[in-house]
């Protein structure tokens, strides 16, 4: 029994790739594919319909969705839903350097929980860099703070690149954290008890846009000049070193394919994991939880999941 996978970010680096697997592995489901920019003006959606194309057959539809609008996000899971049959899955793999990565993707994927048949699964891109220490870009360890207003009003600060990467990371640590306080009410609502939800570390891809988008001159020189040609001998030191690629395609098998049916919780590539310590704390799951339904602008009128207000 297939359904609606829908896909945002569509367009990255491990979009296309994944969007390709798709379509050529699990052509019986319908696509709904979310990008910044719509047009073909932007270089990256066009090679996303190019890529659509070589599948005449493929049920596939791009859509705008600037997940820096939480009001754009609204009024998109409002319109998306009337014409949902059955949703199988959403993938949320939109990025941004800040929380823009967690809040916007809890909008869309509380409201539109109803449209899930009889089970079905959300996929949130994490990374190693929530767990402090594990990765090389890191400079400040991320962790959650007592005021999580800091988290959306962050101090201002000269170090731009390390408190940049700071806020990335924390922002991973935050969608996996919340990630567990999902699944726990999930499991106590008898009409979504059968919907999952993971958090995925895809791994470090050399090749990923991100490293060339609102990043240092430094980042854009180690990506062509060390992490490119030398990954097969950097890959010995660290097994979690790809490109885009095969990261896209387990994203996808996460998302779809019946081997992982009924899993959740924490995964590194299409291994079953552990996720930080503090992403663990049933504390903060909470606190993150409830602040998170504030800021997404959730409440019991907009979202499937009562018991979350119960």
């Amino acid at each position: 029994m297939a359904g609606t996978v829908i896909f945002t970010g569509a367009n990255g680096s491990l979009g296309i790739p994944a969007v390709e697997h798709l379509l050529r592995n699990y052509g019986g489901y319908t696509a709904i594919l979310t990008v910044r920019d719509a047009s073909d003006t932007d270089v990256n959606t066009k090679r996303l319909r190019e890529a659509i194309s070589q599948y005449p057959q493929a049920k596939a539809s791009v859509h705008a969705l600037d997940l820096s609008s939480l009001s754009a996000v609204h009024t998109f899971a409002n319109e998306i839903a009337d014409g949902i049959t059955r949703l199988a899955a959403i993938v949320c793999n939109a990025y941004y350097w800040n929380l823009v990565n967690h809040i916007s993707h809890v909008a869309l994927i509380l409201q539109l929980l109803s449209s899930f048949g009889d089970g079905g699964r959300v996929v949130l891109i994490s990374s190693d860099s929530h767990w402090p220490g594990k990765n090389p870009m890191e400079k400040y360890p991320p962790s959650i703070p007592n005021d999580l207003n800091l988290l959306v009003r962050p101090t201002i600060d000269a170090d731009k690149q390390g408190r940049g990467y700071h806020r990335y990371a924390t922002s991973k640590l935050v969608l996996t954290t919340w990630m567990y306080a999902l699944n726990r009410y999930l499991s106590k609502d008898p009409s979504l008890n059968k919907v999952d939800a993971i958090a995925v570390n895809p791994g470090n891809m050399v090749d990923s846009r991100a490293l060339r988008r609102n990043t240092p001159i430094s980042l854009h020189r180690m990506q062509k000049w060390v992490y490119k040609p030398l990954l097969p001998l950097l890959q010995l030191s660290d097994a979690t070193l790809r490109t885009a690629a095969p990261a896209g395609v387990d994203v996808i098998e996460l998302a779809v394919s019946p081997i992982y049916a009924g899993e959740r919780g924490f995964f590194t590539l299409l291994k079953k994991d552990e996720s930080s310590p503090e992403s663990n704390d049933e504390g903060k799951q909470q606190s993150v939880w409830m602040k998170t339904l504030e800021w997404a602008k959730i409440a019991n009128e907009n979202t499937a999941l009562q018991a979350a207000f119960e």
